[in-house]
Formats: C-alpha cells, structure tokens, sequence
C-alpha cells in the first residue's frame, strides 16, 4: 500500500507567477513616497496587461498570473498628536495602519496632503510597497477597455477566471465607511475604502456620467432638472471666455473638452446622453465645480454618490426643486434644510435612520449668504424669499395620492416645511462618506394648498426661477472654495475610531 497523502483525484494547484515585488521601503518625504506608489502600481498594472495582450495574441500562458495593489502603512506607539483642531490627518490609537492604494497618479495631490499630515501629526516616517490584495484584470484598465469583449473576440478556449483575479465583491463593501469593520489581522484601516472599492467606483463613474474621473471637481452640484444643467453650460461658456474667472476649462458627456478661450461655435455634444451626464467647469487644482443631473429619486441619489465619494470631494450640494408645506410659502421660495426626514429608504441598511444628519456650520453660512448676495436682500427681510427648518425626502412620486389627513399629521409633527425625493439622501451619504454636504430647494409647487405643479405653470417657473437659483449655488461654492479644508471639513462628521484620511 502507497503512504503517499496525494489524492490521485485532487487536480495539482495551478502554478501562480507573480509580478516582481517590492518590498515595505520606509519615506519621509510626502512627494516621494507617492511618486513610489506610482511606480509600483504602474509596473503591477502593466504586467497584467502585458499578460492579457499576451493571451489575446494566442500565446500560450501556464498558470496563473497576479500583482499586487501598492500600500500606505504607518506605525504609531503614542496616542499624541499635534493638532487637535483637526478632523483628518491622524491615526486614532496607536498600532500598525495601513490601506491599498490605486490610481495613485489621479490621487497624487490629495496623497501628498494625506501622507504630510500623517507624518507631521505623529512624527514617523511612512512605509510604502506591495500589498497582499490582488489587483483584478479588469482594474489593471483605466481607460474604458472592455476585458470581457477582448477575450470574447479572441475565442479563449478557457475562462479568465482560471489565469487571472477577476472582481471580488467580498473586498468592495462599505463596512469602513460604515463604522462596522473589524480588522481579523488588527491591522487597522487609513482610508474609507479599499483599492478595489476606489476602482470599481472609478469604472461606474465613467458609465453613469460619460466622463472620466479625473475631471471630477472637488465643488459638486446635483440637480434633478436638465433646465438647471442647460444653465450651467451656459454660465460656464461664458466663464471661460473671461480671462479672470480661473477656470480653464468645460467638460461635458462624452469628455468633450472646450479650452478657455477657445471658439464654441464648432463644439459638438454628445448625441446620446447617459443615465446621469456629468459637467465640469475645471480649475488648474481640481478646485472648479462639477454638476451632475441625478435625474428623480433616492436610488439615483443614492447611486452617485456612492461613486463619488471616493473622488474625496470637499463639498457637495443638492439643487432641486420641491413641494412647500406651509401655506406662507410662495412659489419661488427657497428651503434651506437644516434637517432631514428620511422616508427615501434607500441608505437604511448602510446609516440606521436613528442617526440624525446634522447641519454644517460652514455650509449653511455660506449657502444664505450666497442667497442674500444673488438676490440683493439681507438681513430680517431674508425671510422674505428663504426659509431654513426640515425636508421631507420620500421614495414615492405620487406621494400625493396617499391618506392626506396622515400626511399632514406626519408632516406637522416633524415640523417639515417641503418635501422632494433626493437632499435626505445626499446628505445622508454625504453624513456617512465625511463629505461636507448641504440642500438649498426652490418651491415649485404646494399640493397640500391646491397649486400643483401643472405643465404650463412649471414651464414659466422654470425660467424665472433656475438662473438665479444656480448663481446662488455656484457662489456658495466659490464662497467655500476660499475656506481651509480643515474648516470646511468638519469634526462632527467623524467618528470615535476614525480613518486617517480625509
């Protein structure tokens, strides 16, 4: 009888060949260790896609093949730090820290600021090399290239999934930003999200707006109006042929790029638009504005923002219209929303709707003053045009056609003074990602009073009302932009045991 342990019906491992490694190397140097995490993930994503071309050519590959996402990793003894008036930009206990990187070429700016804080607030030196989180083939393109259509025209006789690490969803949840993840090696997280989280979030970015990630803004408006975005390309056409304004450039679907100063006259658009386009008036330091129409509901609310939370923005703001609950209020009124009613239902499983979304200080301020501004009042009389108290954000359109006298009962009892489908939503995510958010609503209509919003009535509306509404937007932004972000980034949307990262 054999004493061999082989089962003769066990198939042998497959052989795993790795990219070259780079070992843990220790920076002092914020620039140079980001440029280090460029040179790994650059040679890592390329010795996957040299493989794949490789297979798509017909040559044969034996076994597996695998590289690894870089990692920023810090270890700390002490629970001092420098600074406590920051909200970002330390560990929260002592131990070894430590989260995978991607895209550190898009990220580059914002990684220098993360890793100069970190070594500033606790006096160590970071260590950066290869992580032990496999990069999925489908992530080793960044460009929109279509893995699945490549290997479908070049008849592979095998799967993918038997030579290469395809997308693990058990590596891309949220349990981080959450405030439920548990380290099993107690090694403990620096950023809100993992590298294939960050990935996955920079591929759907680019199905549901037609733009790439990098000219995202860090100042984002979302609407849920085509009437809003039609005067927001407007407005930023004109802002690029003035010399002053900073911005350099217009990006529309289709990342079709208009240069400051250049002739519009000849520009086409995208013919077909996506589910949710995206447009972005660009500064030089990502600081200009990008608006998104989000189109109706929670779930696309839900959806975006999702996505580009991982873009780490420095603010974002719902501009929408929405439903005056008390009969003072006039059509063209603004709601500044200082709290939420969350009937959208969309987030519950992430953020329990126990957890109340508190108004920012920073934002609110800057949001009626730009409103004070555009409109030329200030002072008592602002309560004219604009009222601040709760919104109401429900997941069902023909809210209208409920149990009236229930609806009022609710609404009374919540002290609510509108209604709309989407800000709670965006706040709430805004609440859960750390990113600074707020809602400045226009009333388009008063169902519970008799003025519905009716075709002809909303058509006139809409064009007194959008211009002025979206210039109070975009001056809020501009009047955050020239904030500190550790002003605009507030304390009160950290938890106990933080992630270092803003």
């Amino acid at each position: 009888m054999s004493n061999s342990t082989t089962n003769p019906f066990q198939p042998a491992p497959r052989r795993v060949r790795l990219a070259p490694s780079h070992p843990l190397e220790v920076f002092t140097d914020a620039t140079k260790a980001v440029d280090r995490l460029i040179e790994i993930f650059e040679a890592n994503t390329a010795f996957l896609r040299d493989h794949f071309q490789n297979l798509l050519e017909g040559k044969a590959l034996e076994g597996r093949f695998r590289a690894f996402y870089p990692q920023v990793r810090i270890v700390t003894d002490s629970h001092i730090r420098l600074d406590s008036r920051l909200s970002y930009g330390f560990v929260s206990r002592p131990g070894t820290h430590a989260s995978t990187i991607t895209r550190p070429d898009l990220f580059r700016n914002y990684l220098i600021t993360q890793l100069s804080l970190l070594m500033k607030n606790h006096d160590v030196p970071i260590l950066i090399g290869d992580s032990d989180m496999p990069i999925p083939l489908h992530f080793a393109f960044y460009d929109g290239t279509h893995v699945e259509g490549g290997a479908a025209a070049a008849n592979l006789d095998q799967p993918l999934a038997d030579t290469f690490d395809l997308p693990d969803l058990t590596v891309m949840d949220d349990s981080i930003a959450n405030g439920t993840y548990d380290p099993a090696d107690g090694v403990m997280p620096l950023a809100s999200f993992t590298a294939p989280r960050v990935d996955y979030s920079l591929h759907r970015l680019q199905h549901y707006t037609a733009t790439r990630a990098e000219h995202f803004q860090n100042y984002v408006l979302f609407t849920n109006y085509q009437f809003y975005i039609d005067e927001f390309c407007r407005m930023s056409k004109e802002l690029l042929l003035q010399p002053d304004s900073g911005y350099e450039a217009f990006v529309s679907p289709g990342n079709i790029v208009i240069e400051a100063g250049q002739d519009q006259s000849d520009v086409e658009e995208l013919g077909k638009l996506p589910q949710m386009p995206a447009y972005h008036l660009k500064r030089k330091d990502g600081s200009g504005i990008t608006m998104v129409n989000i189109g109706v509901g929670p779930s696309n609310a839900k959806t975006i923002t999702d996505h580009i939370a991982v873009l780490r923005p420095h603010v974002w703001l719902m501009l929408g219209h929405c439903a005056g609950l008390r009969n003072s209020q006039t059509l063209g009124d603004y709601v500044l929303a200082h709290g939420y009613v969350r009937d959208d239902n969309v987030l519950n499983q992430d953020l329990p709707v126990w957890v109340p979304i508190p108004p920012l200080a920073e934002v609110q301020v800057a949001l009626e003053d730009a409103v004070s501004e555009i409109t030329g009042i200030d002072g008592y009389e602002l309560k004219r045009v604009m009222r601040t108290g709760t919104v109401v954000s429900l997941d069902n359109r023909n809210w209208e056609l409920w149990d009236q006298p229930e609806l009022v009962k609710r609404f009374s009892q919540s002290r609510a003074i509108a209604l709309d489908m989407e800000s709670a939503t965006i706040a709430a995510n805004g609440f859960r990602f750390r990113v600074p958010y707020g809602t400045l609503l226009c009333i388009s209509d008063k169902p519970l009073h008799g003025e519905l919003k009716l075709p002809g009535m909303a058509t006139d509306f809409y064009k007194r009302q959008v211009a002025q509404h979206l210039q109070i937007g975009i001056r809020a932004m501009e009047k955050m932009r020239d904030m500190t972000a550790e002003r605009l980034h507030s304390r009160k949307l950290r938890s106990f045991a933080e992630t270092a990262f803003q």
